[in-house]
């Protein structure tokens, strides 16, 4: 097992603070990409092309920190050639900024979308299903960022186990929303930008849901990819791990 207190026991100070220092590059770079999803999200439902613009700028800010800290996790490894939890912490944190660099694309792509919709006018559908599958997926990507600077693989594990939750909301989002576009042909073109809108929040979900597993294996060292992940405890009422009640 791995905790915040035998992260720092290295003989060599220096390479204790290598280890805590790129561990926050990746937090500074999850928080980043937060702010992404969520303002994506706000862009889109606010018909705000303005912040829809900050939202793509940002995107190759993005792009740089995981090039940095990429390279910083090649260097350690080189220069320290770790073992053990520290080898966990290096690989995990090398594989965590690709997803969250995709969150950061994703989130670009709903931007892209909230422009297009200003441009065209409102979907007269799908505002309620973006900002309520939103929501949820901005959670899982704040708790997954909560679980890796807690070194918490049971919170993980719930963000984990939450994808699927998200997946079904996504799948009921398309039904319904389909069946409009079939109803009223000439929504089609608006009401497809909010689909798209809705899959790439569903990729931010499966990116939140990778970083999660991560966050397990460093903390247990067990590798849970392409696993059922076994039988969850309920959750409590406001933690991921129950679909919140739609208002």
């Amino acid at each position: 097992m791995i905790d915040k207190d035998n992260i720092s026991l290295h003989i060599s100070q220096q390479f204790n603070e290598e280890l805590e220092g790129v561990r926050s590059q990746l937090l500074a770079m999850g928080g980043l990409v937060e702010k992404q999803v969520n303002d994506a999200v706000t862009a889109l439902i606010e018909a705000d092309s303005g912040l829809a613009a900050q939202v793509r700028e940002i995107d190759s800010q993005t792009n740089q920190m995981e090039r940095s800290i990429d390279e910083e996790c090649m260097r350690i490894l080189a220069r320290r050639q770790p073992a053990a939890s520290d080898l966990r912490l290096i690989i995990s944190i090398s594989k965590s900024v690709i997803d969250l660099e995709r969150i950061g694309d994703e989130a670009t792509k709903i931007a892209k979308r909230a422009i297009l919709l200003c441009e065209e006018g409102e979907s007269p559908r799908g505002y309620v299903e973006i900002r309520h599958i939103g929501e949820q997926v901005r959670k899982m990507v704040q708790e997954t960022l909560d679980a890796f600077a807690r070194f918490d693989a049971d919170l993980a594990l719930s963000v984990a186990r939450y994808d699927k939750v998200v997946d079904r909301e996504y799948k009921s989002a398309l039904r319904e929303l389909a069946t409009y576009m079939m109803e009223d042909p000439r929504s089609i073109s608006r009401v497809l930008n909010v689909i798209w809108a809705l899959r790439s929040l569903e990729r931010i979900g499966d990116h939140a849901r990778n970083i999660a597993e991560l966050v397990i294996y460093l903390v247990r060292g067990t590798d849970v990819r392409h696993t059922g992940l076994g039988r969850k405890k309920p959750a409590q009422e406001g933690e991921v791990g129950e679909a919140p009640a739609r208002e």
